[in-house]
């Protein structure tokens, strides 16, 4: 069937599955397919021109306006809501049903004790952190790392206030915001920083199994160090 993805984890799944996007965002990192535009900007028009089968978004990804007009000009749209590791296997087994793929469950990995407090930045000026409820967090708990921000899915902070909830360590993300060693003076002033891979913690999907290991290895590695 045809699909448009406007969500880059929906894209690198349904690639995944063997299955070929008539188009993606921008945002995807997929140059050899058709783009339409961002995921907060989607071209309506180009999209209705394609006349897919399907049109996937996300709730956190995607603006509800964006869902509204792609619905109000006929087309099926199937959208997704993930807040927490434990909704991606119905969630991807629902839409292998929707495109004829097959899911398979991701592997049952008991949650360890909490033994560390992270403060997890994702945007500078201003300062924003990773919060609760969210996919990244519940994949964080998992490893045994507690977020120090809770109260709200990505609320905006300031370095004081990352240190005065004391965390053990900085996980600084790759996306949204590309931390660097640019940036390690100011997250070091917090805590000592590990740098990891953005996609492992908040791409969702075909990537989920081989992400929590990943994650795992980067930062107890980089911790034992």
């Amino acid at each position: 069937m045809d699909v448009v993805s406007l969500v880059p984890s929906v894209t690198e799944t349904l690639l995944a599955w063997g299955i070929k996007p008539v188009a993606c965002t921008r945002f995807c990192e997929q140059p050899t397919l058709a783009h339409v535009g961002g995921t907060k900007d989607p071209d309506i028009g180009q999209i209705v021109a394609l006349q897919p089968d399907l049109v996937v978004v996300d709730e956190e990804e995607n603006r509800r306006e964006d869902y509204d007009a792609l619905v109000a000009a006929g087309l099926r749209v199937h959208a997704l809501a993930l807040r927490d590791l434990a909704d991606v296997d119905p969630a991807m087994a629902d839409l292998a049903r929707r495109v004829g793929a097959d899911w398979e469950p991701v592997p049952t990995r008991p949650h360890r004790p909490i033994t560390m407090r992270a403060f997890v930045p994702i945007w500078r000026r201003p300062w924003m952190a990773l919060g609760a409820p969210t996919y990244g967090t519940s994949l964080l708990s998992v490893l045994g790392i507690e977020n120090v921000f809770a109260d709200a899915p990505y609320p905006t902070v300031t370095l004081e206030e990352a240190t005065g909830h004391h965390p053990g360590v900085v996980l600084a993300p790759s996306e949204p915001y590309p931390f660097t060693v640019r940036q390690l003076p100011e997250l070091e002033s917090v805590a000592p920083t590990v740098f990891i891979d953005g996609k492992d913690l908040f791409w969702w999907g075909a990537r989920t199994a081989g992400a929590l290991e990943r994650l795992d290895v980067a930062i107890t590695g980089a911790l034992r160090s």
